[in-house]
């Protein structure tokens, strides 16, 4: 069964930076490409940022672009998303993803879910 925690969400003040990490379990961690999603209060849940299996390319939702970073540590089955010059707007519980097939990719081909961690950015 896979498992996903998301941790190192919590409160920031406009332009600062936080660290989320996803540990995932359950399976061969390296096989699969991992993504991060978030949802803010009132709105439909969106996509963040993916990478591949190797880590080797990633995708990134334009409002991130150039502020956030998705990397991957396949030793340690855990995937991270590192947050720079954070908005207001980005204020939302942001999830860790995984698609259920070793080949998929792309923004729509996420089918496990961990449970959420709220990052909160105060102006």
């Amino acid at each position: 069964q896979v498992q996903l925690v998301e941790s190192g969400g919590g409160l920031v003040q406009a332009g600062g930076s936080l660290r989320l990490s996803c540990a995932a379990s359950g399976r061969t961690f390296s096989n699969y490409a991992m993504g991060w999603f978030r949802q803010a209060p009132g709105k439909e849940r969106e996509f963040v940022a993916a990478i591949t299996r190797g880590g080797g390319n990633t995708d990134y939702a334009d409002s991130v672009k150039g502020r956030f970073t998705i990397s991957r540590d396949n030793a340690k089955s855990t995937v991270y998303l590192k947050m720079d010059r954070l908005k207001p707007e980005d204020t939302a519980v942001y999830y860790c993803a995984a698609p259920k097939v070793s080949w998929a990719w792309g923004r729509q081909n996420f089918d496990y879910w961990g449970q959420g961690t709220q990052v909160t950015v105060s102006s």
